[in-house]
């Protein structure tokens, strides 16, 4: 009787367990087939409706009202296939996305390096800080970066890589009202500026350049053609046909190089380029492009290196000199988030000050110091510069404009020769280092 009392309950504890476990096999079971399987069998688990499951969607189809150019087969990315109607095109992408409807202009920021890696010993680490530049200018200032290193059309490289480029984007950000081509070789060196783009508002393109070097002396350096600001609109992209069509993939590419060559009888080489022939665009009229090209001198849209570079030291102690004495705000901490509404301050007491004017003779940071002939990836500089002048002269550049970022983080370069960093005092410039 007593072992009777004892082996009973025994025996249903040891069933149930079994039981137990013969039920979590089985669902063990049909988690890892319906994981392993590639088209998983149905099973009468995953017919029950609970609070966190939704029916599957069926990518394949979608609402045709949401048709965009995207869904057009015959719309192709590359130089080769002009687009037509893009204005109407990118205005219903437009409509469908609301999100992107905004009071300010939307700029969209491209520029890109070599595919391969630089042969130059200092080629990579100046390509990877001018990149951090780009990116810390856009952080500031709310623009988009997209940085290529890849080439769009095999038989557009160097110069002219830019243009497949820049249709490629204006495809893919349809949102962008301004497509900023900006040469890995230029630096942003006035982390303060914002474009001025109210007043392009009646152009399509904005450029570098002097109308008397263009129609008077018929300069292939009356402008430069590596930074640049274009309108995402139809006339772009007709313009771009244009001037891709006196480049490499061209049958009159030849032709173009004689054309250019006997026009600007400045121009050092031969072949057909980029900027010569935007010069020749501008300066004959082909194809009526050019009263809707701003050509931009007032301020430093991209400056010439060598009549910046020897200045950097001097504007950076009058800029101290300003925030010593003058208003406390100036040389408040603040958060990064809020640096534009800052720049602004020190904008508005710059125009208070004597001297503080763009240009050689002015002590205003230049807003883009381009390292023309520098030729930092390979190595190739202009023969009338030395390496080191080349070299030297970017990396001051760059500290210059990393000292301007730095300081929300409470540093700044030790000099603008050096890497290392110091740690800013309260009330900085004021207060010593």
């Amino acid at each position: 009787m007593a072992r009777s009392s004892t082996t009973k309950p025994s025996a249903l504890v040891d069933g149930l367990v079994f039981t137990a476990g013969a039920f979590m096999a089985l669902l063990i079971f049909f988690g890892l087939y319906s994981f392993l399987s590639p088209d998983p069998v149905p099973n009468r688990l995953s017919s029950i409706s609970l609070p966190f499951s939704s029916p599957r969607t069926n990518h394949s189809t979608h609402d045709p009202s949401d048709q965009t150019f995207y869904d057009d087969p015959s719309l192709t990315y590359t130089i080769e296939k002009p687009i037509s109607n893009w204005d109407e095109k990118r205005s219903a992408w437009l409509k469908l996305h609301p999100s992107f409807s905004a009071k300010t202009e939307r700029v969209l920021m491209v520029s890109g390096s070599q595919p391969k890696p630089c042969p130059s010993y200092d080629g990579d680490h100046l390509l990877l800080r001018s990149l951090k530049n780009k990116v810390d200018y856009c952080r500031i200032h709310d623009i988009k970066l997209f940085y290529n290193t890849v080439l769009f059309h095999p038989s557009m490289p160097t110069f002219w890589a830019k243009i497949p480029a820049i249709r490629a984007a204006m495809l893919a950000h349809p949102e962008a009202d301004w497509v900023w081509w900006v040469d890995s070789d230029a630096i942003f060196t006035d982390m303060d500026f914002f474009l001025p783009l109210d007043r392009y508002r009646d152009h399509n393109m904005v450029v570098h350049g002097w109308p008397k070097l263009v129609y008077e002396e018929k300069s292939w350096v009356a402008l430069n053609a590596g930074v640049f600001l274009i309108r995402n609109c139809q006339w772009s992209l007709d313009f771009m046909d244009e001037w891709a069509s006196m480049g490499p993939p061209s049958p009159d590419y030849e032709k173009w190089g004689k054309i250019l060559t006997s026009t600007f009888k400045n121009k050092v080489f031969t072949d057909s380029d980029d900027q010569s022939a935007l010069v020749y665009l501008i300066l004959t009229g082909k194809g009526g492009w050019r009263d809707k090209i701003y050509l931009e001198n007032e301020y430093y849209f991209e400056g010439y290196w060598v009549e910046i570079v020897g200045r950097l030291e001097n504007i950076a102690a009058r800029y101290n000199e300003m925030e010593k004495r003058g208003p406390a705000v100036l040389r408040r901490r603040h958060a990064e988030g809020v640096f534009a509404s800052y720049a602004k301050q020190r904008d508005a007491q710059l125009g208070r000050e004597n001297g503080a004017v763009s240009g050689p003779k002015g002590w205003k940071r230049p807003f883009l110091t381009h390292f023309t002939g520098c030729q930092p990836c390979n190595g190739k500089r202009n023969e009338q510069y030395s390496g080191d002048n080349c070299t030297e002269g970017m990396y001051k550049a760059l500290n210059f404009a990393d000292d301007q970022v730095l300081r929300a983080y409470g540093f700044r370069h030790a000099n603008m020769l050096s890497g290392d960093v110091q740690p800013l005092p309260f009330d900085y410039p004021r207060a010593r280092t």
